[in-house]
């Protein structure tokens, strides 16, 4: 079922990328929204294939949960990048590798009824070592992760953040032949 959008009656600029909207529904009901804007021009999160069994995941420390966290590669996609260059280009950033072969499966978002950011999903396979000087504070540590064992990752404490478990589910599903 489709509907009819809301209509924006007026936008107001809260600072520090934050709106707020006054929207009519189509029911006639008139609500104020919050929303964040996106910052950039998006970002990527990356299913790095070590070989057909194998995905590297990192090891970096998650000023959120004050912890170390296991997760995908990813990152912001900087100026005049595409998907397919921020991926590469990150991929030799956090773990040292660069790749031949990048697809792009789709886009994900964080949590579209507030926020208006998009993460490519991008799979990189025949992967060869490369390594790019990044950002992060310390190295990060790089963990081969065999596909079939990606039950018991799913289940583990410290492998929580959202876009790296949803890129991992999708990712084993098109390499299946699934998607």
């Amino acid at each position: 079922m489709s509907r009819t959008l809301p209509v924006i009656h007026e936008v107001r600029e809260l600072g520090e990328g934050r709106q707020q909207l006054d929207l009519e529904f189509s029911n006639g009901e008139r609500r104020l929204y919050h929303r964040l804007l996106s910052g950039g021009h998006g970002a990527v999160v990356v299913v790095p294939l070590l070989d057909e069994e194998t995905v590297l995941l990192v090891r970096e420390y998650a000023a959120g949960m004050h912890r170390y966290e296991l997760g995908l590669v990813k990152g912001r996609i900087d100026e005049g990048e595409t998907p397919v260059q921020a991926a590469d280009r990150e991929l030799k950033e956090e773990a040292g590798y660069g790749a031949r072969k990048l697809d792009v499966l789709r886009a994900m978002t964080l949590a579209p009824t507030y926020m208006a950011h998009q993460s490519w999903l991008v799979v990189a396979r025949d992967l060869y070592p490369e390594r790019l000087p990044g950002d992060e504070p310390e190295e990060l540590d790089v963990v081969p992760w065999k596909l079939a064992d990606l039950d018991q990752l799913l289940l583990r404490e410290d492998f929580s953040e959202g876009r790296s478990l949803a890129a991992l589910l999708i990712a084993r599903q098109w390499l299946a032949g699934k998607l």
